[in-house]
């Protein structure tokens, strides 16, 4: 069943690298009692999700916050270290929370899993973004091709709130 408006942000397992090394932080942790965007990408440093999905939210930063988000996060299928890496080579470390779904267990949680494996990157989530209120979801844009972030931007989710 895929997630959608009105319903509860299941309390998943993320990875994320800590000052120790990878480190288990549950949904709740992140979005509880919070105002937060998550977005998805299919793959860290894949073209569209590096090059047009996350510089959108890190561009947009101060007009979600205007806009009352205290959190944006990003999760992808791909280990911490890689999700890190990513974190570091787009400047946006300490500004958006990078989540690593390794296993996609997350992105099937929600019921949006991608196979990818026709192209050998195997299951992988796909491009949504969704706005969270306490880990209601009160916000939702999926994509209908993994290679096209416009539903799911930082611009136009800025103009839904």
């Amino acid at each position: 069943m895929t997630i959608k408006v009105g319903d509860r942000l299941p309390n998943t397992t993320f990875r994320r690298l800590g000052p120790n090394g990878p480190e288990t932080v549950m949904a709740d942790e992140i979005f509880g009692g919070k105002k937060a965007v998550l977005f998805a990408v299919p793959g860290a440093f894949t073209p569209t999700c590096h090059k047009n999905h996350l510089p959108g939210y890190l561009n947009n930063m101060d007009a979600l916050a205007a806009k009352g988000v205290e959190v944006v996060a990003v999760t992808a299928v791909n280990d911490p270290f890689v999700m890190d890496a990513w974190a570091n080579a787009t400047g946006a470390k300490g500004k958006i929370e990078f989540l690593s779904d390794g296993s996609a267990d997350f992105a099937k949680a929600i019921g949006l899993e991608l196979d990818a494996s026709a192209g050998g990157l195997g299951i992988r989530s796909k491009r949504y973004a969704m706005v969270l209120d306490d880990m209601t979801v009160t916000q939702l844009a999926v994509e209908d091709q993994p290679g096209k972030a416009d539903l799911s931007s930082a611009e136009r989710l800025l103009e839904a709130l």
